[in-house]
């Protein structure tokens, strides 16, 4: 029962975003969320693997308990419902469309009270696949492509910050010995072998499959799980021994900790504090602050609990010279966040009201446009105040999003803007954005403002980069750097 009670405390929280119109990111970020949140017991895989099935099939389930009139029956105790209709979903999930079709628990009121249902409830799941035209509800919740919406690489980093002289030799030699195979191509790992990132320094590709967080080189800090394209921005904000960075919206930590992995030897033996990392959530800064003491930095970055916006004012912050701004996004670049988008399109069909495609597909499309302009008004303000600060120089934006509103349709109303054009910044050229990368901007997106300039176009699309999710090699992804 324990394992049900939290997994409805998840599943309370995800439906709280859900109707806050905040639902982003994936399933996978959501659940490890409310873990730390409620400081839950149960097995974070275990509790993942359940509700990113039960939320996909969640419109359906909640049709068919509804017209089994379940929840009419729900006995009561002073009044008020003696079983939380969520923790009823989760136990006719595992009833009806689970693998093993039986609820996981030992022989409670609340079992009894679902299997006193079971007829009904079976009835009501086969009109629901005859109204819906399917032999079964997984034909409507796209297996196939959720199946695919895993890592094609798991990336390795070594942090040269837990190495003797920041010689990361021995680490590597450690590697080597673990995975004995080379692959030439990051498409051709298998388990047991290593692929060594032409474009980040120091990246290391191993199969998914591969146990790395049992290693003791993870353990101590040495190595960091970390996407090829997570580490773009700091590789491209590149910071030198006297400069001061600012990392805009830190948490979980990866990029903060890689800044510093390029700054901090170089710095030699100045342990003062020369990055700054903000993060706006308390429980998401601990994470942050977990992070960098296990990464070996802690006295190298000091971290700042708040708004960016509000806390980061130039007259306090004049000496910083790059900042790396990787705002909230829609995510929709990110692995494991097929189950949130299917539950959204899901929503529009379950209670049988089927609507025509087109009609349907168009509801799904101005729900997603204008969250989407409302993700890229936050993200716009969170970079122009970036690019307020008297002394920078560099500054790197990025998204792990696919849509072009949150990616160039962000950097051309930024060049537009008046004030971002007398402070001076402009889009930094290709060859100090990771040049052999081969995939970059969208110029179609800034041919549609700048019409009469094709050539300031391409030069533009040339200066952002992308990475797709799979075909790339990891995670969707937007890079762009600012310079002056």
């Amino acid at each position: 029962m324990n394992f049900y009670r939290d997994a409805t405390w998840v599943l309370e929280y995800v439906e709280e975003e859900d109707k806050k119109d905040r639902l982003s990111g994936s399933m996978q970020t959501l659940v490890l969320k409310s873990c730390q949140r409620f400081k839950l017991k149960s097995d974070p895989k275990h509790l993942y693997a359940v509700l990113d099935s039960c939320w996909r099939y969640k419109p359906y389930l909640e049709t068919i308990m509804r017209k089994s009139e379940i929840y009419r029956d729900i006995p009561k105790k002073k009044g008020k419902p003696l079983y939380s209709k969520l923790t009823l979903l989760l136990l006719c999930h595992d009833l009806l469309v689970s693998k093993q079709k039986r609820i996981q628990m030992g022989k409670l009121p609340i079992k009894e009270f679902v299997l006193k249902h079971k007829a009904r409830l079976n009835s009501e799941l086969v009109k629901l696949k005859l109204k819906l035209g399917v032999k079964d509800l997984s034909e409507l919740v796209d297996k196939d492509e959720i199946g695919n919406d895993v890592t094609p690489v798991r990336w390795i980093r070594i942090n040269p910050l837990r190495c003797a002289d920041y010689d990361t030799t021995n680490v590597l030699v450690e590697l080597k010995r673990k995975f004995p195979n080379r692959a030439d191509h990051w498409a051709d790992i298998q388990p047991g072998s290593l692929y060594h990132d032409e474009f980040i320094p120091n990246l290391f590709g191993v199969h998914p499959r591969d146990k790395i967080t049992s290693h003791e080189l993870y353990r101590q800090g040495k190595i960091i799980i970390q996407d090829r394209a997570s580490c773009f921005p700091a590789h491209i904000l590149n910071p030198g021994k006297d400069d001061v960075v600012i990392d805009a919206c830190a948490a979980p930590g990866n990029k903060t900790t890689h800044i510093a992995a390029h700054l901090q030897p170089r710095a030699g033996n100045d342990q003062s504090p020369r990055i700054y990392a903000f993060e706006k959530e308390p429980a998401r800064a601990k994470v942050l602050k977990k992070m960098i003491n296990v990464a070996g930095c802690s006295s190298f970055i000091e971290i700042n609990v708040g708004d960016f916006t509000k806390l980061a004012i130039p007259e306090k912050f004049k000496d910083v010279t790059g900042l790396v701004v990787d705002p909230s996004c829609s995510g929709s670049g990110i692995f494991g966040r097929k189950s949130v988008d299917s539950h959204n399109v899901a929503k529009k069909k379950a209670d049988g009201e089927l609507q025509v495609p087109e009609e349907e597909e168009k509801m799904v499309e101005d729900d997603v446009k204008d969250r989407l302009n409302k993700l890229a008004s936050f993200q716009f303000q969170v970079v122009k105040h970036a690019m307020s600060l008297p002394k920078a120089r560099k500054i790197v934006y990025s998204t792990c999003s696919v849509h072009a509103e949150e990616n160039e349709q962000v950097v051309i109303d930024l060049l537009l803007d008046k004030k971002v054009q007398q402070w001076g910044w402009r889009v930094a050229p290709r060859d100090k954005v990771i040049p052999t990368w081969p995939r970059r901007g969208i110029v179609e997106e800034f041919e549609q403002v700048f019409r009469d300039d094709s050539e300031k176009c391409q030069r533009l699309a040339e200066g952002c980069i992308r990475a797709l999710p799979r075909k790339d090699g990891g995670i969707g992804f937007f890079a762009v750097c600012f310079e002056r």
